[in-house]
């Protein structure tokens, strides 16, 4: 017969890693059945590298693909880093998605290599909420050391591929992210009252770990950060459909 005391550190031991397992681990909603319900974990993890890119090289997908992580960033806790290589992020955009530009650092860097060295120590400081950065480049090295920096924690890390050129897939290439979504724009249905479409976004989750992928026409983020499914149009305030960045 088994010792009781070895049985009970045993279950300790047990116990001990299903807290620290995937299922455990803090997560983010987004409050949408038709994407919680497909996301492992109903949510985006916080203590993990998330990748965004935009679907297309133009400027509409790419304010998309921006106020969707700003969407996201909105509804976690505490300030923001945004970390870029240009100065071309709009405030009041952001802030039509509920990301207050009070809670943001920016952050300049010279080079993707920089960037996300400065990405990596943010996500170690562990007083952020989430952190952010813009590259066109992040091999499976890169990758690998913000997921580990952000293990642990609940600073969820948001990396977005910008497209280099067209043809060119910003997330091709191996990662480390636990989740990697193209954001694009989607059809508007003219509304009777006020006679402009809302802003709709073709949200697809390309790849998540321990996970299908998916593909979800989604109302653009509310001024909570929040998305929504078309049906629901009628029922929530007016979606966010303000520009994200600054015209060159």
């Amino acid at each position: 017969m088994a010792d009781p005391a070895v049985l009970k550190q045993l279950r300790e031991t047990l116990n001990g890693l299903e807290d620290r397992g995937f299922r455990r681990r803090p997560v983010l909603p987004f409050g949408v059945e038709a994407v919680d319900s497909r996301l492992v974990g109903a949510g985006l993890r916080l203590d993990a590298l998330h990748e965004v890119a935009p679907a297309g090289p133009d400027m509409a997908e790419d304010c998309a693909a921006s106020l969707f992580m700003g969407g996201i960033a909105a509804r976690a806790w505490g300030p923001v880093l945004w970390a870029v290589q240009r100065r071309d992020l709009f405030a009041p955009g952001l802030s039509q998605v509920g990301l207050d530009h009070k809670r943001l650092i920016y952050a300049e860097a010279r080079d993707d290599a920089e960037l996300l060295a400065v990405m990596e120590e943010a996500l170690r400081h562990r007083g952020l909420g989430a952190v952010i950065g813009e590259v066109k480049r992040a091999d499976m090295t890169a990758t690998r050391r913000l997921q580990l920096a952000a293990e642990g924690g609940r600073t969820i890390a948001l990396l977005m591929k910008r497209n280099v050129r067209e043809g060119q897939d910003p997330i091709g290439m191996p990662s480390a992210a636990v989740t990697r979504w193209r954001i694009g724009c989607a059809p508007s249905t003219p509304l009777p009252v006020e006679g402009v479409g809302r802003h709709r976004w073709r949200v697809e989750l390309a790849r998540q770990k321990g996970g299908e992928g998916f593909t979800q026409i989604l109302e653009a983020c509310d001024a909570t950060g929040r998305c929504a499914l078309p049906a629901k149009l009628a029922d929530r305030p007016a979606a966010a459909g303000g520009a994200a960045r600054r015209a060159a």
